[in-house]
């Protein structure tokens, strides 16, 4: 394998080309476990309409401490990325071998809260019928969190280095791996003992194994490890260490927040029945799988807002946003175009009857609209990121999700109309998110510590 771009080759430049080769190595990363996501709904959808609707929200509850994963990991990239854009690579090796030390400090606090704490909250929550079946799956799904952690470390750094063209080859063998062993273990195919629900679990914990393998392969056949010196000494550094806390802390209270709110929203369907339950985890699979080019442009703008501030280039942050927001809705149109031509197609793949589907197609039409928004909102919101302001990402997130909460409690407790009208709540959820971000931007605060 070829390295790459050389170690003073790595400010990034405003231009169509330049937008398109970071992010859609990075779309077809995200793809490839989001496609996996939602081949492993369809199983547990063939299995009982229980599985389906339990799979959401256990599916929410590791998501939370995923995306706090993706807060560090979205640091780290701000941090890369300065530090490319100011002409300092030699810093890397620093940077991410004290971003491991971080990741494996949280997740193993994430491990011991989903051992001891989570059962009292799940128990108090949680439907009474459903709660052992979650909890049991829950116990096991959560041991793939380091490796996962470690995954994202890689594919921060893969990124900064304008190598993003390698994140493909893990996320590929990842899923690979999971679609084999979902396969075999949830139904208990070659041999092997059908677990059904908990067969999900193992499956991908194996995967996330496996994607954390060939990262680490990546890294060395590349000769990306050697150029960077990279892993060769794990020792405190504390200077590193705060610049890493200081960008990720509040991002990963932001993720946790907002992925918190899901739970929240798939609690509150408890009482709504099986069918309403099913419904939203397909829901959340429709935004995992319209919302990979969305991630990815998102990511893109950190890593571009952050390496142009590097440079000394914050003129030009604006126009790179702007321009990278047009290509985020241009493909989102195209994916909710789609979705929407061909609806009920995609609700029968979860083998559910006829009455599951009509019931659904209401709720896309909604869901589409939130999309939308969303492709706009979250690369502002990702500017804001990269500026290394992540306290008012916090703040703009806590903003959004009380506006969320309250809607969400109205219209799924006090006043109940149809599924379809309570998720309408992303909708004001990311119209709130991308007043606020744009406005901070364009007021041109971030600029002033960077000068």
């Amino acid at each position: 394998m070829d390295s790459g771009a050389t170690l003073n080759d790595l400010k990034v430049q405003v231009t169509n080309r330049q937008v398109l080769s970071i992010a859609l190595p990075i779309t077809f990363a995200i793809l490839i476990p989001q496609l996996n996501m939602l081949i492993n709904s369809i199983f547990l959808g063939r299995v009982s309409e229980a599985a389906l609707g339990n799979a959401g929200i256990t599916g929410v509850f590791y998501l939370i401490f995923a995306v706090a994963g993706n807060g560090l990991n979205n640091a780290m990239q701000s941090v890369f990325s300065k530090n490319a854009g100011s002409g300092n690579p030699e810093n890397f090796k620093t940077i991410l071998s004290q971003g491991i030390r971080i990741s494996l400090q949280f997740s193993a606090g994430c491990i011991l809260f989903t051992w001891l704490i989570a059962p009292f909250i799940m128990r108090a929550v949680s439907d009474s019928v459903s709660y052992d079946t979650e909890m049991n799956f829950l116990r096991i799904r959560i041991f793939g969190l380091p490796f996962l952690y470690l995954f994202q470390m890689g594919n921060a750094f893969l990124v900064a280095s304008l190598n993003s063209r390698y994140l493909m080859i893990g996320f590929i063998c990842e899923a690979a791996v999971n679609v084999i062993f979902d396969w075999l273990l949830i139904f208990g195919h070659a041999g092997f003992h059908a677990m059904g629900f908990n067969g999900a679990a193992v499956a991908s914990l194996i995967a996330e194994f496996t994607g954390l393998a060939v990262v680490l392969a990546v890294l060395i056949l590349s000769g990306l490890k050697q150029k960077y010196s990279l892993l060769k000494t794990f020792r405190f550094n504390g200077e590193i260490n705060r610049q890493i806390l200081n960008v990720s802390l509040p991002l990963i209270t932001q993720y946790i927040i907002s992925v918190t709110t899901w739970l929240v929203f798939f609690l509150l369907l408890e009482g709504r029945g099986p069918a309403a339950k099913a419904i939203s985890n397909v829901m959340r699979n429709v935004f995992g799988l319209v919302g990979v080019f969305l991630w990815a442009f998102a990511a893109t703008t950190t890593t571009m807002v952050s390496n142009l501030i590097g440079q000394k280039k914050e003129q030009d942050v604006l126009r790179a946003i702007n321009l990278i927001m047009l290509w985020s809705i241009g493909f989102c149109t195209v994916m909710v175009t789609l979705l929407n031509i061909f609806p009920g197609s995609f609700f029968r793949l979860f083998g559910r009857d006829e009455a599951f589907v009509q019931q659904g197609i209401a709720v896309i039409r909604t869901v589409s609209a939130g999309i939308m928004l969303m492709s706009i909102a979250n690369v502002w919101l990702n500017g804001v990121t990269g500026t290394g302001k992540t306290r008012i990402n916090l703040g703009i997130e806590i903003v959004a999700i009380s506006l969320y909460l309250g809607y969400t409690y109205y219209f799924m407790k006090l006043h109940y109309v149809s599924l379809a009208m309570a998720w309408s709540n992303e909708i004001i959820y990311w119209i709130t998110i991308f007043a606020l971000s744009y406005g901070f931007l364009k007021s041109g605060k971030w600029k002033v510590v960077n000068k």
